[in-house]
């Protein structure tokens, strides 16, 4: 018996549905294969399931962007709107701004000069006098900051040191009042002890006889 015809509509049964969508892509994915290897063409298909999952196939002798360009030029049907056409307008002068400035660069080290006239060159000249100037007025300036400093740093330790001097001195005289005030040396001690304490009797006491 033959196989019946499927009636082409929806599937409304999502597990049959999924089931439908994996064998019928890896169906239609082996014949672009197939074709892309017996006629040598070029191929691509891009599949995108109801999840939004994307799947692709393209021949081995080029890419999907090349085939998308190709399809743009053939069919005359622009496939980028005009905010991708000037976002790639803005990509193509950044890039030469880049490569100028790399040039300029270049020029500056003193690379490449050869094809530059003498114009070319003293504007040049002129841009390294400029920078040259511009980096001495910084190491000046620099100077005068680290001069200040050390200006700065000068007066305060002369300050500490005054500082330091006077305490000195005060702790001296604090010393000389203490030795002066309470003396320390045994032979002062004598000196402090009261006359009546250091007087030894003479005579006996008459009283002790009676």
């Amino acid at each position: 018996m033959g196989r019946g015809k499927i009636e082409i509509k929806r599937i409304e049964n999502s597990t049959n549905r999924q089931v439908t969508f994996s064998k019928r892509r890896n169906g239609i994915i082996k014949k672009a294969r197939e074709i892309s290897v017996l006629c040598d063409a070029q191929v691509s298909v891009v599949i995108f399931s109801s999840s939004g999952k994307m799947s692709e196939c393209c021949s081995p002798s080029t890419t999907l962007p090349r085939m998308l360009e190709k399809y743009q030029l053939n069919s005359g049907k622009k496939l980028w709107d005009l905010k991708h056409e000037n976002l790639n307008v803005e990509i193509d002068r950044i890039k030469k701004e880049n490569d100028n400035m790399q040039i300029e660069l270049r020029h500056l080290k003193g690379e490449d000069l050869n094809s530059l006239n003498p114009k070319e060159l003293n504007l040049i000249e002129d841009a390294l006098q400029n920078g040259l100037a511009s980096v001495r007025g910084k190491q000046m300036e620099f100077l005068r900051k680290l001069k200040k400093n050390e200006r700065l740093l000068e007066e305060e330790n002369k300050h500490l040191t005054f500082l330091l001097h006077h305490q000195e001195l005060a702790m001296n005289a604090n010393v000389r009042e203490l030795e002066l005030g309470y003396p320390l040396k045994d032979r002062d001690f004598a000196s402090q002890i009261p006359i009546a304490f250091r007087v030894q009797p003479i005579q006996p006491n008459l009283q002790e006889n009676k």
